[in-house]
């Protein structure tokens, strides 16, 4: 792992950059990037009177465009756009430029919401475009081909060459907008959202400053490298970083992608203390909630989250998140529709959205929820798993096959996408890749404890019964040593084959003692006294030694690994 940027020695003068940066994003009306960098410097210890930042320098144009450049923020502060546009034309500061410039986008924005508001549900939004885009393009273009654009109009310019899906020229421009301002956080984030793999990232000629070891560590998050993304802000924190809410969150969010979900519930308890009023990633906090089956803690959050602000967008998606653990699937869906309302670009919304057409039935309307969600971000590995979902329930194996290899690819060691992969393989006639999926879904730590028992019943149907007793063997030992007796009939089903293979081997001892144990699932019953009637019958004429391979069970209800009594083969598919 790399040491950080040399510049962390220094706090204070990162807290000035901070402080300076905080300036100059306000006067834009970069709200989002001017917050970020408030709650960095917060994190920070305070600085003397004599240390803190000069203002920036005021040159004649700036002198000259300082009426108008008032009137237009205040316009703009307001929302009107348009209006703010008006008395911005013709001005030549570039503060000036970059807000007339960026009035004249929101505007566009505006106005295309409200017409997708006013007009089409959330599903079809892609169709309504902001007309004003390519005439930006246009402008800044010249501009840019002159180099007069400063780092924040750069900014703009690479944002508006992404929403006409201009990727390419995008990463560019906001490579460039980096090099000229490193200390735009708005720019790093835009241009992670066009970052598709760690090659892409390495390719990059980044800026090196200490902004760059922020935006590394959110990428690894991105691209699932949670290890690195964990060790990096670890060494933020020590750095001198550790009041950062920010970071905090960034590490509960990492624990979130990783299934480490006490962790994650430490931490965002901890950022609630810290920050109770906070509403940022309480979406994610409620994805825990949810999966934890904690209904009383996440009915809590909703209505807290409620009297704080009921319009926002995580708001939403915890109440839509409420509901749905409710089983009210369709307050749920609207709840998501009604975030999707206030941000189309809503990542988390779109793919919860598609969950709950799932629950609903709804594929068609589900397939269109989760492409919205991989055109946000193609990363979301669960838009690219739930539409493999979609595609199995319509039973069309090769689009599964298609989907859970994009969701593996992005979680190359979740074994949930690797026993799904092994599932459209079978169905698919594709046996040896099936195996292979199944048994590296063991490898890496099978979270439903359901790739063993699959394994061995593919070596069954192909009448490889060593194999399969061997893989029923692993998978009562699997079930019964983690203390989560949840698949009973499973667990009979594994102890029933065990008990006719053992009694075919004529390892009466076994087969004894797997069919006694089939007397403890009702569904297994009457085949464990049979199987117990067979071997009394032979049992006086025949005696086989066996090794007490399952005594443990007898005894305690935990089976430990012992060799088989049987030569079994080496066992890797």
């Amino acid at each position: 792992m790399a040491a950080l940027c040399s510049e962390f020695g220094d706090l204070v003068q990162i807290k000035k950059q901070l402080i300076s940066v905080i300036s100059l994003c306000k006067e834009r009306g970069l709200l989002h990037s001017a917050k970020w960098a408030s709650e960095l410097a917060f994190a920070l210890d305070p600085l003397p009177k004599d240390e803190l930042p000069p203002s920036h320098p005021f040159t004649e144009e700036d002198a000259q465009d300082l009426d108008a450049l008032t009137l237009a923020k205040s316009y703009f502060d307001l929302k009107e756009y348009d209006r703010a546009a008006y008395f911005l034309k013709g001005c030549c500061s570039q503060k000036a430029y970059f807000l007339y410039m960026y009035s004249r986008y929101l505007s566009g924005e505006k106005k295309k919401d409200d017409e997708t508001v006013d007009s089409l549900g959330p599903l079809e939004k892609g169709q309504v475009r902001n007309e004003a885009l390519r005439e930006l393009r246009v402008e800044l273009s010249k501009k840019h081909s002159a180099g007069e654009l400063d780092g924040f109009t750069l900014y703009l310019y690479g944002v508006v060459l992404r929403k006409l899906d201009l990727l390419k020229e995008a990463v560019d421009v906001f490579v460039e907008a980096i090099h000229a301002l490193p200390l735009h956080w708005g720019a790093w984030l835009e241009l992670s959202n066009l970052v598709t793999n760690i090659e892409m990232l390495k390719s990059l000629s980044l800026a090196d400053c200490w902004m760059k070891d922020f935006f590394m560590a959110h990428m690894y998050t991105e691209l699932q490298m949670i290890k690195e993304a964990l060790q990096k802000y670890q060494n933020l924190i020590e750095a001198g970083f550790s009041k950062s809410t920010y970071i905090i969150s960034q590490i509960a969010v990492a624990y979130h992608n990783i299934r480490d979900i006490d962790q994650a519930l430490a931490l965002f308890n901890k950022l609630r203390e810290q920050d109770p009023f906070r509403i940022d990633n309480m979406d994610t906090f409620s994805n825990l909630l949810y999966v934890k089956t904690m209904k009383p803690e996440l009915s809590y959050l909703a209505h807290n989250l409620v009297e704080i602000d009921k319009y926002r967008v995580e708001t939403c998606c915890v109440i839509g998140n409420y509901y749905s653990l409710r089983s009210q699937h369709e307050k749920a869906a609207l709840y998501f529709q009604r975030a999707l309302k206030l941000n189309p670009r809503c990542l988390g919304a779109w793919t919860l959205m598609g969950h709950e057409y799932m629950e609903m039935k709804n594929t068609s309307a589900a397939i269109q929820a989760y492409r919205h969600a991989i055109e946000v971000n193609k990363r979301d590995y669960r838009a690219w798993y739930g539409l493999g979902q979609t595609y199995e329930i319509l039973k069309m194996p090769f689009y599964c096959l298609y989907y859970y290899r994009k969701a593996h690819q992005l979680r190359p060691n979740d074994s949930r996408m690797l026993v799904a992969l092994g599932e459209s393989y079978e169905k698919l006639s594709q046996q040896v890749e099936a195996k292979k999926c199944y048994w590296r879904a063991y490898s890496v730590g099978d979270v439903e404890k359901m790739a063993l028992l699959k394994l061995a019943k593919l070596h069954e149907q192909l009448n490889e019964s060593d194999d399969a007793a061997q893989c029923y063997m692993l998978y009562i030992q699997d079930i019964f040593s983690c203390g989560e007796q949840l698949e009973h009939a499973e667990v009979s089903t594994a102890l029933r084959y065990l008990g006719q293979y053992y009694f075919k081997n004529k390892l009466y001892d076994e087969a004894s003692l797997c069919a006694q144990r089939c007397c403890d699932y009702n569904d297994a019953r009457e085949e464990g006294k049979a199987l117990l009637r067979q071997i009394s019958q032979v049992r006086d004429q025949i005696e086989t030694p066996s090794a007490d391979l399952f005594a443990p069970l007898s005894n305690n209800n935990t089976p430990v690994r012992r060799v088989s009594p049987l030569n079994l083969i080496s066992f890797t598919p």
